[in-house]
């Protein structure tokens, strides 16, 4: 089975958050399977030719963004320790800046973003039909690559090439769409019989995403529970309805974490390895996180964050009630960039608490890697979280989640209220309700568990890190629908 896999973004070439983690790391789980795969994303200025083996071929192709002729060159590298072909599609006014969607150290939009991403949907076609792929599946990704199954089923309908190929829209966070002003439309190439509000048209405006969603063949989201929210007006954003008509076709897969990269015992960025069977380096990595951040070295429970500053994390309930966490005996560790507003918030709390808060306005992911591993709970209390990866990782470190119940979290992580540890299920705390007062006390439980109970936390603690979360798990759902994609349209040239 032949797979063309589509991404914006893609770890370790270009990240700015979950899908490019995913999209680097599913293709290596779906070759297991027997996959032929390749990736194609954007040649942004921010990749270099010299940090990683990445060579110019002599594949050329234009498509056609409004009147003009925009050229686009093709660069070629490896996803690493693989033989997982990249394919970097060129064009450098669009892609030779060095922000990926918005201007570096802002927030701001690039203005011709619709221009950038019509461009890359066009020219991943060319560049497959030029390789001569036919793929069994073009799978994408995201809004940035929301058209492509819109051109499969129109400008490309008669394409030799495409005839057998169908495709499969993942959306990771419904958020973002890819909303833009309607005279956009000139620039699709795309007839403006679609602009309706059945396709293309969202309340006046092109909308990427919904063209997506309408267009492909199969559309699947990142937790099952986000699938079933997305389709209710509270979680839908305006596309609620468009995802309940295609409720037959919408499938959650959550996504897995790669335990190559994320494992306690393994783990390059941290002081002392641990794992299931012997927790002591746990010990050793608490201690080491405190004495960098300046904290004072004692046994009461650090909580860590790593996380977007945005109300959609939660950021307000925890704002809510900071005085009062603070009443707590705990430390809390915060790692993380986004709205200036909560930049200054936090940083003003790290000095009114210096001996039990310390803040890190950036992202690293060395960082990241000691606060899982130092950390004793992770808080992650999101308004909604299509899946999450963070609690995935504090599972395997050994870190206890506490996390509001919505999305992937509802998926992932079940209370230590809800069942007996001893059924191996129970992996962290959770609240149902967006309410400052169920997180308050939601980590009063936590810490009174932490602080009474030290056998029953490592149970808790080791039914996490027992769970099996990987990559291959969600891999081998993405196989079983290519194959159903097959079944039903008996269109796949080969079989796996």
């Amino acid at each position: 089975m032949k797979v063309v896999y589509l991404s914006s973004e893609v770890v370790p070439f270009a990240k700015t958050g979950g899908l490019a983690d995913i999209a680097g790391a599913i293709p290596k789980s779906l070759q297991k399977f027997g996959v032929e795969i390749v990736v194609i994303m954007p040649f942004y200025g921010i990749i270099k030719e010299d940090r990683h083996p990445i060579t110019k071929t002599d594949i050329r192709f234009e498509v056609k963004v409004g009147d003009k002729l925009q050229p686009g060159f093709v660069y070629k590298g490896f996803l690493p320790d693989t033989r997982i072909p990249i394919y970097f599609l060129n064009n450098e006014h669009y892609f030779g800046r060095m922000g990926l969607y918005n201007y570096p150290g802002t927030t701001k939009d690039f203005e011709d973003n619709s221009e950038r991403f019509i461009f890359f949907a066009q020219g991943a076609l060319e560049v497959i039909e030029k390789l001569k792929m036919c793929p069994d599946v073009v799978h994408c990704n995201d809004w940035q690559t929301g058209l492509v199954p819109v051109y499969r089923k129109t400008n490309y309908a008669g394409k030799a090439c495409f005839q057998k190929t169908r495709t499969i829209m993942t959306i990771h966070n419904l958020s973002y769409q890819g909303v833009f002003w309607h005279w956009d439309m000139n620039l699709t190439g795309l007839d403006w019989s679609l602009f309706n509000w059945k396709q293309l048209e969202f309340y006046g405006k092109l909308n990427f995403l919904k063209g997506g969603i309408v267009f492909c063949d199969l559309i699947t989201t990142v937790s099952k529970t986000y699938a079933e929210e997305i389709q209710t007006p509270e979680y839908g954003i305006g596309l609620d309805g468009v995802l309940r008509e295609r409720a037959g076709d919408l499938y959650g897969i959550i996504n897995g974490i790669d335990y190559s990269l994320w494992n306690p015992e393994t783990d390059k960025c941290i002081i002392a390895n641990y794992g299931l069977k012997n927790l002591n380096g746990k010990h050793l990595c608490k201690r080491a996180l405190q004495r960098k951040y300046k904290l004072p070295e004692r046994d009461c429970p650090v909580i860590g964050m790593i996380t977007r500053l945005t109300d959609q994390k939660g950021l307000d309930l925890i704002v809510n009630k900071f005085s009062e966490l603070m009443k707590i005996d705990l430390q809390f560790i915060l790692l993380g960039t986004g709205d200036q507003r909560y930049h200054e918030i936090f940083r003003g709390y790290e000095k009114t608490y210096p001996t039990k808060v310390a803040v890190i306005v950036t992202f690293d992911e060395r960082l990241a890697h000691e606060i899982e591993a130092g950390s004793d709970m992770l808080l992650m209390p999101s308004r909604f979280e299509p899946c999450g990866l963070n609690q995935l990782y504090s599972l395997r470190y050994g870190t206890v989640p506490i996390v509001r119940s919505t999305g992937g979290l509802a998926d992932t992580i079940t209370d230590v209220r809800s069942e007996p540890l001893s059924r191996g299920r129970a992996n962290g705390f959770s609240f149902k309700e967006y309410d400052p007062d169920l997180l308050l006390a939601t980590v009063i439980r936590a810490v009174d568990l932490f602080t009474k109970d030290k056998t029953q936390w490592t149970h808790l603690m080791r039914n996490g890190m027992a769970q099996d979360w990987s990559l291959e798990r969600s891999a081998g759902e993405y196989v079983a629908l290519y194959k159903k994609l097959c079944m039903r349209d008996e269109s796949c040239q080969s079989q796996i």
